[in-house]
């Protein structure tokens, strides 16, 4: 009796050891399920010749050995349509093993080496997840299939790569705009605060100039980024393109003649399907921009014409300055946010450097075309925006 119940706690204890807690099963990998896909194939093949050739083949010898005469006796017979089935499914069972078996050999080289493509994928793209965008996968040599899909992941990376350098830039730059104005301000304040000066029409004209310059970079950033996600409400009209560059040029002459830059033009009457406002703030923009960085003397050219570009008519903008020029490595990122070909020139300037991407998402919104040439530095820069000019474009937002 006094055994009992430590004989129930063993068996308790066993019985706890016996069921331990379930594990988690991975299923399993890529090249073990092609193995075995591959294995039931071959198994379905062999066994599918195996059973033709057992109940064909007898058949078929016993037919011809009948076609041939009777040369043997009945007993004779048996022996060799015995004989020949032995042989022939002993022949066909070696060649169905030895076959199956290179198959499986063959196959499963090719699913190690898939597998080693998908890993290195698999791989880089954790790397990707950690935050190394410079991770790049080599062409795996197995298909076009799989060099598609490197590539398209190099594509990725490499796109990743560049929109968080510009996050990260843009960050910085977004930083420095609001810093400068910010520092202002509590300057002016802590020195009205400490009596060093008096809350006059200077001092609130200072306060009054930076508080406006955070104004304008929150709606530049705001506006960038309504025209980027297509949020912009645009009012479509047919408009003579003419017309809206001469009130944009209009508009500035005064900027261009106080700072002696001639402003000319070359204007043609073409039809185009736009909202007036946004098409003259790009030109506007166009305009300032090329003016900040044409020295006195220097010469702006603005045009306007249609023209055709295989089957469809379009009606095409330039303004051409005789300014600073662009280097080549600066014009793919031109119309990136805040991104400035120099950056002290550009914030002597007075730039936020937002301009030219508010610029881009206006003429996309159009289904336009917005591109940029120079020859270099000291050698001028041409903006070239095309719009359609007999389609309407599909309004975004």
């Amino acid at each position: 009796m006094s055994d009992s119940p430590s004989g129930a706690s063993r068996g308790s204890l066993r019985g706890a050891a016996s069921s331990p807690s379930p594990a988690v099963r991975r299923p399993a990998g890529f090249a073990v399920r092609l193995m075995v896909a591959q294995a039931l194939v071959l198994g379905a093949g062999a066994v599918t010749t195996w059973v033709v050739a057992s109940v064909v083949g007898p058949g078929l010898f016993h037919d011809h050995l009948a076609e041939a005469g009777d040369f043997h006796t009945p007993t004779e017979v048996a022996h060799i349509e015995e004989a020949f089935g032995s042989a022939l499914l002993i022949s066909v069972a070696v060649a169905l093993l030895a076959s199956v078996a290179a198959a499986l050999a063959v196959s499963w080289y090719f699913s190690r080496r898939v597998q080693r493509s998908i890993g290195t994928v698999t791989d880089a793209a954790a790397e990707i997840a950690a935050g190394r965008f410079d991770t790049r996968v080599p062409a795996p040599g197995i298909g076009a299939e799989f060099e598609t899909l490197a590539g398209s992941y190099n594509t990725l990376a490499s796109r990743l790569e560049t929109v968080e350098t510009t996050r990260r830039r843009m960050l910085a730059d977004l930083a420095h705009e609001m810093r400068t104005p910010l520092a202002t301000v509590e300057a002016h304040l802590e020195a009205i605060e400490d009596g060093v000066r008096e809350l006059d029409a200077d001092t609130l004209a200072v306060l009054r100039a930076s508080t406006g310059r955070l104004r304008r970079l929150a709606e530049d950033v705001s506006a960038v980024s309504r025209a980027e996600e297509g949020n912009l409400e645009l009012q479509f009209r047919r408009l003579d393109a003419a017309d809206v560059t001469r009130s944009a040029a209009t508009a500035l002459e005064s900027r261009y003649a106080g700072k002696g830059v001639e402003l000319r033009t070359d204007l043609t009457a073409a039809a185009v399907v736009g909202d007036a406002d946004r098409l003259a703030q790009v030109l506007t923009n166009l305009l300032d921009n090329a003016l900040a960085h044409t020295p006195p003397g220097g010469t702006v050219t603005v045009t306007c014409q249609p023209m055709h570009a295989g089957d469809t008519t379009w009606v095409q903008y330039s303004v051409t300055d005789t300014g600073d020029g662009i280097a080549a490595e600066h014009l793919p990122h031109l119309f990136d946010r805040f991104y400035r070909v120099d950056t002290a020139r550009d914030r002597g300037h007075g730039g936020a450097g937002i301009g030219l991407a508010i610029t881009r998402a206006l003429v996309e919104a159009h289904d336009g075309i917005i591109t940029v040439a120079s020859d270099g530095p000291g050698h001028g820069a041409t903006f070239t925006m095309r719009l359609p000019a007999s389609t309407t474009p599909s309004t975004r937002g």
